[in-house]
Order: C-alpha cells, then structure tokens, then sequence
C-alpha cells in the first residue's frame, strides 16, 4: 500500500531524507529513530503534505501529484502538529472533518459518538481544543484519523502523552484494524510498545534505513535500535549526584 523509492528532503541545504526505499503491506509497521532522524518527514511526504526533492512516493499505486484527492480518500493522518481547528471543540472537530471525507451529517455524528466513547472523550466533547490537555488533543486527532475508516494510517508518535488506559484501548484499536486489513505506519519512542503491537520495525538513522526486522523474543526491538543509534550515556554527572 505505501510504496516510497529512493526518496530525499533537505531544509536549507541540509540532507534530512537520503534515498529511502520503504514498501509497507497491511499490518503495523512502526518507524523508529532518535530526534531528527527524520521519521516525521517521511510521514509528510508519505501523506502528500511535502514533496520529496527525488525519488517517489505512491499510496496504493497512486501519486499525490495526479491523484490526491482519491488518495487521501483511503488515507488518515495523526500529524506532528496534530492539526485541529483550535477555535472548535472535540466534537465540531469531528464534524467539520467529515463531510470532507464524503460522509453525511448524520453518519459523521454516529461516528464520532463510538469513537468519542472508545477513546473516553465524551466527557469533554464540548471543549474547545486549544483549552484541552495534550492528551485529549492527540486523541481527537486520531479520532479525526480514523472518521471515514481509512485503508492507510499514518500516526506520528499516537501513544505520546496518552494515559495507561487510553494506550491499552488505542493498542487493541490498531491489532483489530490491522487484522482487518489496514495499513498502519506509526512513529514511537516507546520501544516497549512498538514490541507488543508492530510485525515490522524499519530504523532510519541520519536520513537512510538503517534496519528492517520483525520483532521477535530473539531479535528484540530496544537491542536493535541500541545497536544502532548508540547505548544509552552509562554514567550520571557528578554535579547531577547527591
């Protein structure tokens, strides 16, 4: 479904993206990566947002540049910056999206009422999103994501902030649509989780893919990615001691 060669972005001359090659199947796969690393340029280019400076990006055999609209049909992003109408509450949040997706009034509201109730936010419906906390804020989002059922997610770092109960229903939210058939890359720093739910681990260290494996008891995710971006600094500061 996700299909991205030999790909490049660079801000001001400085190489963020060098050459990546990623064809992602139905499942989860997780990107991973330390800061800067260029896990959520990938996910702009991937979700039509950029253009990459080279290379390729398709999304069901499909190009953003001729065939955006029908792309973007089929296809549910949780941005970085999480993209709410900030003078809007949770629920016209939803229900401004919907419509844009092709659903009517009605359908849009009987979805957002399940998915309002499945990521505990009914109680907070009514607030305005620049006066909820970054938890509630990032599950409208993925509320917004998921609306019209898309075929492809893109989910930039959707565990981040959210509490324990949230994380285990988001965690059984993705299996299930997984299972179903959908196509879910998503960014995380939490190496605990993307062991539980992703098939596939793709690494991208300095702008290239540094690693593609799936998980196992034997090939875990944290002995990789260490492997990778580097051990932990071992020792606290003196200063830092009691």
């Amino acid at each position: 479904m996700i299909d991205c060669k030999a790909a490049t972005k660079s801000y001001a001359s400085r190489p963020v993206l060098q050459g990546i090659d990623l064809v992602v199947e139905p499942g989860i796969c997780s990107l991973l990566g330390a800061n800067g690393a260029g896990k959520s340029t990938l996910l702009r280019l991937l979700s039509g947002l950029e253009e990459p400076d080279s290379g390729s990006v398709f999304i069901g055999g499909l190009g953003f540049r001729d065939q955006g609209v029908e792309i973007r049909r089929n296809l549910g992003v949780l941005p970085e910056g999480l993209g709410l109408f900030e003078s809007l509450t949770v629920i016209e949040n939803m229900m401004a999206v919907g419509p844009l997706y092709g659903l009517t009034k009605s359908e849009t509201a009987s979805r957002a009422a399940d998915l309002l109730g499945l990521l505990d936010l009914t109680q907070g419906r009514h607030t305005v999103a620049r006066n909820c906390s970054f938890g509630m804020r990032k599950k409208t989002a993925l509320a917004m994501a998921l609306l019209h059922k898309p075929k492809v997610l893109l989910l930039d770092e959707p565990f981040e902030g959210i509490d324990p109960a949230s994380s285990a229903v988001m965690e059984r939210l993705l299996g299930q649509l997984a299972s179903d058939g959908a196509t879910i890359l998503l960014t995380s720093h939490i190496l605990s989780m993307v062991q539980k739910i992703a098939a596939r681990v793709v690494i991208l260290h300095r702008g290239r893919v540094e690693s593609d494996f799936n998980p196992s008891a034997e090939e875990g995710v944290e002995e990789v990615y260490f492997s990778i971006v580097g051990e932990p600094l071992p020792e606290v500061p003196d200063w830092l001691r009691s």
